[in-house]
Protein backbone atom coordinates (compact mmCIF):
# COMPACT_ATOMS: atom_id res chain seq x y z
CA UNK A 1 0.00 0.00 0.00
CA UNK A 2 2.88 2.39 0.74
CA UNK A 3 4.19 2.07 -2.81
CA UNK A 4 0.95 2.25 -4.78
CA UNK A 5 0.34 5.24 -7.05
CA UNK A 6 4.04 6.16 -7.38
CA UNK A 7 4.65 5.75 -3.62
CA UNK A 8 2.27 8.59 -2.88
CA UNK A 9 1.55 7.39 0.68
CA UNK A 10 5.25 6.86 1.45
CA UNK A 11 6.07 10.37 0.26
CA UNK A 12 3.12 11.83 2.19
CA UNK A 13 4.30 10.18 5.42
CA UNK A 14 7.78 11.52 4.82
CA UNK A 15 6.37 15.01 4.25
CA UNK A 16 4.31 14.82 7.45
CA UNK A 17 7.38 13.74 9.42
CA UNK A 18 9.35 16.72 8.07
CA UNK A 19 6.52 19.10 8.96
CA UNK A 20 6.16 17.60 12.44
CA UNK A 21 9.90 17.89 13.06
CA UNK A 22 9.83 21.44 11.62
CA UNK A 23 12.73 20.66 9.29
CA UNK A 24 13.87 23.44 7.00
CA UNK A 25 14.24 22.80 3.27
CA UNK A 26 18.03 22.55 3.70
CA UNK A 27 17.55 19.53 5.97
CA UNK A 28 15.06 17.61 3.81
CA UNK A 29 17.81 15.35 2.45
CA UNK A 30 18.49 14.12 6.01
CA UNK A 31 15.15 12.30 6.30
CA UNK A 32 14.11 9.57 3.89
CA UNK A 33 11.51 6.80 4.18
CA UNK A 34 11.77 3.70 2.04
CA UNK A 35 10.01 0.37 1.47
CA UNK A 36 11.21 -2.59 -0.63
CA UNK A 37 14.14 -0.54 -1.97
CA UNK A 38 11.74 1.79 -3.78
CA UNK A 39 14.13 4.76 -3.50
CA UNK A 40 17.11 2.88 -4.89
CA UNK A 41 15.08 1.47 -7.79
CA UNK A 42 13.55 4.87 -8.54
CA UNK A 43 16.99 6.54 -8.58
CA UNK A 44 18.27 3.92 -11.02
CA UNK A 45 15.18 4.40 -13.18
CA UNK A 46 15.73 8.18 -13.22
CA UNK A 47 19.42 7.80 -14.11
CA UNK A 48 18.55 5.48 -16.98
CA UNK A 49 15.86 7.89 -18.20
CA UNK A 50 18.33 10.77 -18.05
CA UNK A 51 20.85 8.77 -20.09
CA UNK A 52 18.29 7.88 -22.76
CA UNK A 53 17.05 11.47 -22.91
CA UNK A 54 20.64 12.76 -23.21
CA UNK A 55 21.33 10.43 -26.15
CA UNK A 56 18.13 11.55 -27.88
CA UNK A 57 18.94 15.24 -27.39
CA UNK A 58 22.48 14.73 -28.71
CA UNK A 59 21.27 12.74 -31.70
CA UNK A 60 18.33 14.94 -32.71
CA UNK A 61 19.13 18.35 -31.24
CA UNK A 62 15.54 18.48 -29.93
CA UNK A 63 15.04 19.37 -26.26
CA UNK A 64 13.44 16.81 -23.95
CA UNK A 65 11.06 17.69 -21.11
CA UNK A 66 10.64 15.16 -18.29
CA UNK A 67 7.31 14.73 -16.54
CA UNK A 68 6.80 16.79 -13.36
CA UNK A 69 8.59 15.38 -10.33
CA UNK A 70 9.60 16.32 -6.80
CA UNK A 71 12.83 18.15 -5.97
CA UNK A 72 14.76 15.01 -4.99
CA UNK A 73 14.00 13.36 -8.31
CA UNK A 74 14.82 16.52 -10.27
CA UNK A 75 18.16 16.62 -8.45
CA UNK A 76 18.94 13.05 -9.57
CA UNK A 77 18.29 14.05 -13.19
CA UNK A 78 20.48 17.17 -12.89
CA UNK A 79 23.33 15.18 -11.32
CA UNK A 80 23.05 12.47 -13.98
CA UNK A 81 23.37 15.04 -16.76
CA UNK A 82 26.08 17.11 -15.02
CA UNK A 83 28.97 15.50 -16.92
CA UNK A 84 27.45 16.06 -20.37
CA UNK A 85 29.31 18.75 -22.31
CA UNK A 86 26.99 18.98 -25.33
CA UNK A 87 23.79 19.49 -23.36
CA UNK A 88 22.51 21.07 -20.20
CA UNK A 89 19.60 20.57 -17.84
CA UNK A 90 17.31 23.11 -16.24
CA UNK A 91 14.24 23.05 -14.05
CA UNK A 92 11.07 24.88 -14.98
CA UNK A 93 7.43 25.16 -14.02
CA UNK A 94 5.84 25.97 -10.67
CA UNK A 95 4.51 23.96 -7.76
CA UNK A 96 3.66 20.35 -8.50
CA UNK A 97 4.26 21.02 -12.20
CA UNK A 98 8.05 21.53 -11.81
CA UNK A 99 10.01 19.50 -14.30
CA UNK A 100 13.49 19.10 -15.78
CA UNK A 101 14.35 19.79 -19.39
CA UNK A 102 17.41 18.55 -21.24
CA UNK A 103 18.57 21.01 -23.92
CA UNK A 104 21.48 21.25 -26.36
CA UNK A 105 24.20 23.36 -24.74
CA UNK A 106 23.72 26.45 -26.95
CA UNK A 107 19.92 26.48 -27.02
CA UNK A 108 17.87 29.10 -25.19
CA UNK A 109 15.59 28.03 -22.36
CA UNK A 110 12.21 26.60 -23.21
CA UNK A 111 9.11 28.55 -22.21
CA UNK A 112 7.12 26.94 -19.42
CA UNK A 113 4.02 25.10 -20.56
CA UNK A 114 0.73 26.75 -19.66
CA UNK A 115 -0.65 25.52 -16.34
CA UNK A 116 -3.17 22.76 -16.75
CA UNK A 117 -6.46 23.57 -15.14
CA UNK A 118 -8.88 20.79 -14.31
CA UNK A 119 -12.42 21.43 -15.51
CA UNK A 120 -14.68 22.60 -12.71
CA UNK A 121 -16.29 19.74 -10.86
CA UNK A 122 -20.05 19.65 -10.91
CA UNK A 123 -21.71 19.00 -7.63
CA UNK A 124 -24.76 16.80 -7.40
CA UNK A 125 -26.86 19.82 -6.46
CA UNK A 126 -29.06 21.53 -8.96
CA UNK A 127 -28.52 25.19 -9.58
CA UNK A 128 -30.82 27.74 -7.90
CA UNK A 129 -34.05 28.26 -9.76
CA UNK A 130 -34.00 24.81 -11.34
CA UNK A 131 -36.06 21.98 -9.98
CA UNK A 132 -34.65 18.49 -9.70
CA UNK A 133 -36.28 15.90 -11.85
CA UNK A 134 -38.35 13.50 -9.76
CA UNK A 135 -36.43 10.25 -9.60
CA UNK A 136 -39.12 8.35 -7.73
CA UNK A 137 -38.97 7.21 -4.16
CA UNK A 138 -39.42 9.31 -1.06
CA UNK A 139 -38.13 12.86 -0.80
CA UNK A 140 -34.72 13.19 0.84
CA UNK A 141 -36.19 13.89 4.26
CA UNK A 142 -38.08 10.58 4.35
CA UNK A 143 -41.67 9.59 3.59
CA UNK A 144 -43.27 11.60 6.38
CA UNK A 145 -41.44 14.87 5.84
CA UNK A 146 -41.81 17.40 3.11
CA UNK A 147 -38.88 18.49 0.95
CA UNK A 148 -37.96 21.38 3.24
CA UNK A 149 -37.41 19.01 6.15
CA UNK A 150 -40.30 20.38 8.21
CA UNK A 151 -42.80 18.42 10.28
CA UNK A 152 -45.17 15.97 8.52
CA UNK A 153 -47.96 17.61 6.52
CA UNK A 154 -51.52 16.59 6.17
CA UNK A 155 -53.08 15.57 2.84
CA UNK A 156 -52.89 18.14 0.08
Amino acid sequence: MLLSNKAELLLALEHLAMETLKMGSDDHSRLSFDANDYRLLRIEELRMSAGVAAENVKRTGVPFRFNPMNSRERRVIHLSLRGETTLRSESGGVGPGRHVSGLPAGMASLPDPPPSFAPPRRSGRSSPGRRRRDRGGPPRGGRDRDRRGGPPRGPR
